[in-house]
């Protein structure tokens, strides 16, 4: 292969988005995921997952969802625009594709994966935060007799029915996983949180209002999200939710954490006693689970919705380029000559935003990458089985 060649790593909104504004500018790109598909990451999750900011912020460059898609898209309608958007542009996606490593090679990079090196002068990192779930290595966790996975492999409500269940973490996923719980037969359902979340009631508004106020000083616009808070959520102190110490703005600056970003019914539910919110996990052992605040509770089972980790660190971790999270230091421009990261940004409408950095980027490399010739070759990228409508409230 060619050193010419840019490699793209990840078949997701930032890789795809990424490889299809190189070829706009006759940048001929690769494009390899580790799964058996575009969008592999998001066909995993779970069933009633929509997108937290509305299809309009939710959009790659020059592609719009089909009509009829829903305000805020599902799962599976995200999965069906990543398919089209691929197939679209003739992207080279070579699937089934595992990267182990990236090395430099000279001026250029060799990336190392289960199909053999490839040499290319540019590479794009575009695997995503929410690559490597994440469950806390709490005292007791190996002993604990109960069912205990992450967010990451729950589904729907279903073998969760008649059952006490303890979940694990107050954002996004946490709380929807405990509305769908409490909504879908579980017996009781208790929410563990270890530290009070910024809430934010899902809304179409939501990324511009975000994006207005990411101009403004942190504390100017941690007070206008408390006064929306207030307004259209209430306190929350009460049923176990204090208002946070750190703002929206403030935490999300400090420390790329978003906001949890809920539909009112989970607000009701909290509200109603469905959703029992407690301390944070402290330890577990065979019987049971032991709480920050001394209680002890059984639970049947925990579902650990505590994030996510970038798994960066055996790819880049030998070339100086994260930071102390294993988040990527250079979120724009070049990590080293060459290299760069797309789609490592949290803010609001993240998936418009990632085909933002994708055109920055595309625009860096094509500057200085020799171009394809006219007549692409057809993508290597095996047919993935469109899938099956899912349920959103």
């Amino acid at each position: 292969m060619s050193t010419g060649t840019t490699v793209v790593i990840g078949a997701g909104p930032a890789g795809l988005a990424t490889a299809a504004e190189l070829e706009r500018r006759g940048v001929r790109a690769v494009v390899l995921e580790r799964g058996d598909a575009v969008g592999a990451a998001w066909r995993s999750r779970y069933d009633r997952l929509r997108l937290n900011s509305s299809k309009w912020f939710s959009q790659l460059p020059g592609a719009r969802y089909l009509r009829g898609t829903a305000v805020f898209p599902t799962r599976a309608d995200l999965v069906r625009y990543l398919e089209d958007y691929a197939g679209d542009h003739g992207l080279d996606v070579r699937c089934d594709t595992s990267v182990d490593r990236i090395d430099r090679a000279g001026s250029g990079w060799v990336v190392r994966t289960s199909a053999g090196d490839i040499e290319a002068a540019h590479v794009v990192v575009a695997t995503g935060n929410a690559h490597t779930p994440h469950i806390p290595a709490w005292p007791g966790r190996d002993a604990y007799a109960g069912r205990l996975l992450h967010a990451a492999d729950y589904r729907n409500a279903r073998p969760f029915a008649g059952a006490d269940v303890l979940v694990a973490g107050a954002g996004c996923s946490g709380m929807e996983i405990a509305y769908e719980l409490s909504a879908e037969g579980a017996r009781r359902v208790r929410l563990a949180v270890r530290t009070s979340p910024n809430i934010l009631i899902r809304s179409p508004l939501n990324p511009v209002l975000g994006r207005m106020l990411g101009k403004l000083p942190a504390q100017r616009a941690d007070a206008v999200m408390r006064a929306v808070q207030r307004r259209r959520i209430g306190d929350l102190t009460d049923y176990g939710l204090p208002v946070p110490e750190e703002g929206v703005v403030t935490r999300l600056r400090r420390l790329g954490v978003a906001p949890a970003i809920v539909d009112r019914p989970t607000i009701e539910a909290i509200k109603e006693g469905r959703i029992e919110v407690v301390a944070g996990v402290a330890a577990l052992d065979a019987g049971g689970v032991e709480l920050a605040d001394g209680t002890r509770i059984e639970p049947d089972a925990i579902i650990a919705a505590t994030g996510y980790r970038s798994g960066l660190e055996p790819i880049v971790g030998h070339l100086g380029v994260l930071d102390e999270r294993g988040k990527p230091r250079a979120l724009r421009g070049e990590a080293a000559p060459g290299l760069r990261f797309v789609g490592y940004i949290v803010r609001p409408g993240q998936i418009g935003g990632m085909g933002e950095e994708a055109r920055a980027a595309a625009e860096a490399v094509a500057g200085v990458a020799p171009h394809a010739p006219k007549s692409r070759r057809a993508p290597i990228m095996p047919p993935a089985p469109r899938p099956q409508p899912v349920g959103a409230r």
